[in-house]
Order: C-alpha cells, then sequence, then structure tokens
C-alpha cells in the first residue's frame, strides 16, 4: 500500500532551539567568536564565510536582540552538553506525589498498623499521604466513629507529618492528608518562635514590685521669735 503524500502527511519534525547556519536568514548579526571575543556587527554571508573557515556553526544565541547575537561553537557538542546539564538538574529535582492509603471503620490494630508503617516512610521520605476510609452500607450512620479513626492516625503520625486536610466526607468517602514535616507556627517572624519572658530560677525570691513614692509632707513653718526693738542711740 502506497503511503499518501500531502502536506498534511508530512511528518512533523520538532522545532530546533537555535537557528543554525543556513536557517539564519538576516542580514547581518552580531558576532560572538569561537573563544568568546566579541567581532562586532558584520554581514550574515561574513559570519558563515568565518564559521566555515574554523570548522565550526554559526548558531543564533539571541534571536529577539536587533540585529541577533550569533556565536560560534561545535553545534554538536553545545548541544550535547546542554542535555547532560538537563538531566542533572533533572534527577536533584523532587517532585512531591500524593499516595494514598486506604483503610475501614472496621480495621484491625495489625493492618492499621502496617498501614502507619508504609505512612511513614512516605512522610520521611518527603512525600504527601492520603488516607481514605470507605463507608458501606449502615456505616454512613457511624461517620464519628469513622472520623475518629483518622483523628487517631494523625496523632500517631504527628512526628513525621502534620495534618494538611482534616477529615472530610465526599459521599461516602472521607478524606485525611499528612503532609511531610512539621507545620510552621502561625505569629513567628520570618519563621522564628517566639521567645519566652525569662523566668525566675527556682528558690530564688520573687523582685517586688517597686512602689510609688509617697507624697512628701510638707514641714510646717518654725515660729520667728520676737526680737526687742533696736533703741535709739
Amino acid at each position: 500500500m502506497q503511503r499518501p503524500r500531502g502536506r498534511q502527511f508530512l511528518p512533523v519534525r520538532p522545532e530546533e532551539e537555535h537557528r543554525i547556519n543556513r536557517q539564519i536568514r538576516v542580514p547581518q548579526v552580531r558576532l560572538i567568536g569561537a573563544r568568546g571575543e566579541q567581532i562586532g556587527i558584520v554581514p550574515t554571508e561574513e559570519a558563515l564565510r568565518l564559521a566555515q573557515e574554523s570548522e565550526v556553526d554559526l548558531v543564533e544565541v539571541a534571536p529577539d536582540a536587533q540585529p541577533p547575537v550569533c556565536r560560534l561553537l561545535d553545534y554538536g557538542k553545545f548541544r550535547y552538553s546542554k542535555q547532560k546539564k538537563d538531566a542533572e538538574a533533572k534527577k536533584k529535582q523532587h517532585v512531591t506525589q500524593l499516595k494514598e492509603l486506604r483503610v475501614r471503620p472496621g480495621t484491625d490494630e495489625h493492618d492499621l498498623g502496617r498501614q502507619l508503617k508504609k505512612a511513614q516512610e512516605f512522610l520521611t521520605d518527603g512525600q504527601r499521604v492520603k488516607f481514605t476510609l470507605r463507608f458501606r452500607g449502615r456505616e454512613m450512620a457511624h461517620q464519628a466513629l469513622g472520623r475518629e479513626k483518622l483523628l487517631n492516625v494523625a496523632q500517631q503520625l504527628s512526628e513525621f507529618g502534620w495534618m494538611e486536610l482534616e477529615p472530610r466526607t465526599e459521599g461516602r468517602v472521607m478524606n485525611l492528608v499528612i503532609a511531610p514535616g512539621q507545620r510552621r507556627k502561625a505569629g513567628a517572624k520570618d519563621g522564628a518562635p517566639a521567645r519566652p519572658h525569662a523566668a525566675p530560677p527556682s528558690g530564688a525570691p520573687a523582685a517586688a514590685s517597686p512602689r510609688p513614692p509617697a507624697p512628701s509632707a510638707k514641714p510646717p513653718a518654725e515660729p520667728v521669735p520676737n526680737r526687742p526693738a533696736n533703741p535709739a542711740g
């Protein structure tokens, strides 16, 4: 069977990140040499000639500049180096996932312990954990017991994570979400906990509160003794 031909049947090639060599169709470019030296604004044909003489490629590195900035380099080695750096950055990137664990209102302690152990591993690894509790039949009349079970789960995992979403009912399902780490306390400035007031050492007497000074009483004026009149001389 002959393969259909035409514009709509042509394979779609991924677009190159950079235009190189004859793909650059502007009249002139700002050229950077193979060693990083600034050559200046030159005609595109002159830049292509320099690239051919140096046995490298003319690569457009800044297409939005006026004129576009191009550089002389080995495009194959350049792409390989960039792909290697992107792969290393992707390995270091940590993506948080939501792990789901299921329990029932009648789950016994042994099975619940296994689920708690899995949740501890997920939280230690930095993953969020979602507990799903499904009610069946007449169990819907005892949602309080299911909520109590999920709150007990959150209490047992308090050392590994904090309750991001409290038990919430959606239809016949009650969900609980626990995030890794410790919840940041509200009111702390720049992440620092509030500094408590210093307490006096045990056994030391408490400092007495200062008393306001008593109003000073003005002493009574002393009587002036009567002096005899000076006789006229």
